[in-house]
């Protein structure tokens, strides 16, 4: 269900009560829920919560130009709970409007928000990138790669770290491309412009491609399915985009964080605080399925289940960029 709050009541005094509780909403990061990619997912997570314990919840596409804060404000003021919030860019909303609201719960994906009625879920993409690094540099025939990344935000190039140390951890030889599609959140949505960079990215003579862009990927994974090269997905189960195209995709289980906000909150067992969801806690991983079954063989599964080991055991530390600012591959 898709609910637009009017304006006249996005004016109403944030002082006034709660009303009875509604049940959860989503807010989701931009335009285009059916994105194929971090929306999408979280969506997925809201229907598996709907369809295997019978809940039901509220959802919201922000309009062009809406207020975040006032938007969200509405919502918390009519006693929806709990409000999930996708992306980093309702950081600012979620911060204030939790703490004007303290009796109501709040989660959000991809961002920490710092008050004690809020469920922050970030995930460790550095340690799925990895993943994706090893598995292009064994699949290359150039030893060279690229990188196609959305915002130029820090957590996209932690992505994009990532994926450069799992590439030089194979082939210290190879070259890897990155570039970024824009500088603010229409960066995401840019499949023409995700289309051109990986073009200009195979005429270089990268022969696999991973972009970490939203929607701007589908673009990207057009490029390379008309090059005859292979692409790599995000966030969901890309493989079925391109089939025989995409190598494989980095899913990042957004899914399993909207679900499990949602069932918590439903059973009494919401908590509060930092989840940071990495390879041990399956957080992020990647996909095998019927698109792609050919192309990974049990080599390349292989490695990848050994370094996945030595990530989770400690014995491999991949780099952080959002620690330290900086990629030292």
């Amino acid at each position: 269900m898709f609910r637009f709050a009017a304006v006249a009541a996005l004016s109403a005094a944030v002082s006034v009560p709660a009303l009875a509780q509604q049940g959860p909403v989503l807010f989701y990061d931009g335009g285009d829920k059916m994105d194929a990619s971090f929306n999408e997912s979280a969506w997925n997570g809201a229907e598996l919560y709907r369809m295997t314990e019978g809940g039901t919840y509220s959802e919201v596409v922000l309009p062009d130009g809406a207020d975040r804060v006032e938007l969200m404000r509405d919502y918390a003021r009519q006693g929806y709970e709990p409000i999930v919030a996708i992306g980093f860019l309702y950081g600012e909303a979620v911060n204030q409007v939790a703490a004007e609201f303290p009796e109501t719960d709040f989660a959000i994906v991809d961002m920490v928000v710092d008050q004690p009625n809020v469920r922050s879920v970030v995930f460790r993409e550095h340690e799925g990138s990895y993943l994706m690094g090893a598995m292009a540099a064994m699949a290359s025939e150039s030893d060279t790669v690229g990188f196609v990344g959305g915002m130029d935000i820090p957590v996209i190039r932690k992505f994009a770290c990532g994926y450069v140390g799992g590439v030089k951890a194979v082939n210290p030889d190879a070259t890897v491309l990155v570039e970024m599609t824009g500088t603010t959140p229409a960066a995401f949505n840019d499949p023409e412009r995700g289309e051109e960079l990986a073009e200009g990215q195979i005429a270089q003579g990268a022969d696999v491609i991973y972009h970490a862009s939203g929607g701007t990927g589908v673009g990207v994974l057009d490029a390379v399915a008309d090059a005859g090269i292979l692409g790599i997905g995000v966030d969901m189960n890309q493989n079925g985009l391109e089939p025989g195209s995409v190598l494989t995709s980095m899913l990042k289980q957004v899914d399993y964080a909207v679900y499990f906000a949602l069932k918590d909150h439903a059973v009494g067992e919401y908590t509060y605080g930092i989840q940071s969801l990495g390879l041990e806690d399956r957080g992020v991983g990647y996909a095998v399925d019927e698109n792609n079954q050919f192309l990974v063989d049990r080599t390349m599964v292989g490695l990848v289940e050994e370094i996945s080991y030595q990530i989770i055991s400690g014995d491999l530390e991949v780099h952080d960029y959002m620690a330290t600012s900086d990629c030292p591959y």
